[in-house]
């Protein structure tokens, strides 16, 4: 199946682990100039080794902080002035904090507001003009289906993300009628580094072991198990395709069918 990714140019924040690396890995693997992001420039080299030695494939990356809009806008210059375009977006970064309303401190809310909704927001900024000049543009905002089942215990991450997406369906709407694509990737447990320390953190909170936690979680899908990275990474590479251009201003779940909404 030819997704007409060849040769498109694919920006991802929040890629040097996780359901970002597994992403580029992906998109590497179908022909696309990939361009990863994150704040750790020691992991964003580890990743690009990775992705190098799994694809053959090279990478650039770049060490930025999202949430700052001149650094974004730094970076964005740069890769419009190697590759005089960006085709594709993918809004990754950010992080999964516990917390409740009381307990959580100033700091922290202000903290998601910055890596979440600034990030989004900094990114489209920059981005979606280019992506309308050239009238071909996609664009995925990872969030979580917390926004959807939120809990208490994760409010800080069900606030910040449900931003995400309310923004993402108003740029989808602005947007497609220069062949601009805006979609929402809602996961639910998916095994990565960010998932494994909120399974430590509840247990620890909860006096269990790790894997008793775990396999609770495990049971409360209706799966039976937590899913993986490259599971995400097929879809957002579906919805960055030819293929997938109609479908727009969606906010699509993946997890093994545990949330229990349409």
């Amino acid at each position: 199946m030819d997704l007409g990714i060849k040769n498109k140019v694919a920006f991802i924040t929040g890629a040097s682990s996780g359901i970002g690396l597994a992403t580029a890995e992906l998109f590497a693997k179908e022909g696309a100039k990939v361009i990863i992001c994150g704040r750790n420039e020691v992991n964003l080299k580890k990743a690009k080794d990775e992705i190098k030695k799994s694809t053959g494939n090279e990478v650039d990356f770049f060490s930025c902080d999202t949430s700052k809009f001149d650094n974004v806008e730094k970076v964005v210059n740069k890769i419009e002035e190697k590759y005089k375009k960006i085709d594709i977006l993918i809004n990754n970064a950010g992080k999964a904090q516990a917390g409740g309303v009381v307990d959580a401190p100033d700091e922290a809310w202000k903290s998601m507001i910055d890596v979440k909704i600034y990030s989004l927001i900094n990114t489209c900024k920059t981005i979606a003009p280019i992506m309308k000049k050239n009238n071909w543009g996609r664009i995925t905002t990872i969030t979580s289906t917390i926004v959807k089942e939120p809990s208490p215990e994760m409010i800080l991450s069900a606030t910040s993300r449900g931003g995400l997406s309310s923004f993402t369906k108003a740029i989808a709407i602005e947007n497609a009628k220069f062949n601009i694509s805006a979609n929402v990737i809602s996961p639910g447990g998916i095994m990565t580094e960010r998932f494994i320390n909120l399974i430590k953190i509840a247990a620890k909170k909860e006096k269990k072991n790790f894997n008793k936690k775990l396999l609770e979680v495990e049971k409360s899908i209706p799966a039976k198990r937590v899913g993986r990275p490259d599971e995400i990474a097929n879809a957002i590479v579906f919805l960055s395709s030819d293929l997938g251009g109609y479908i727009n201003g969606i906010d699509l779940s993946i997890d093994g069918a545990f949330t229990k909404g349409f």
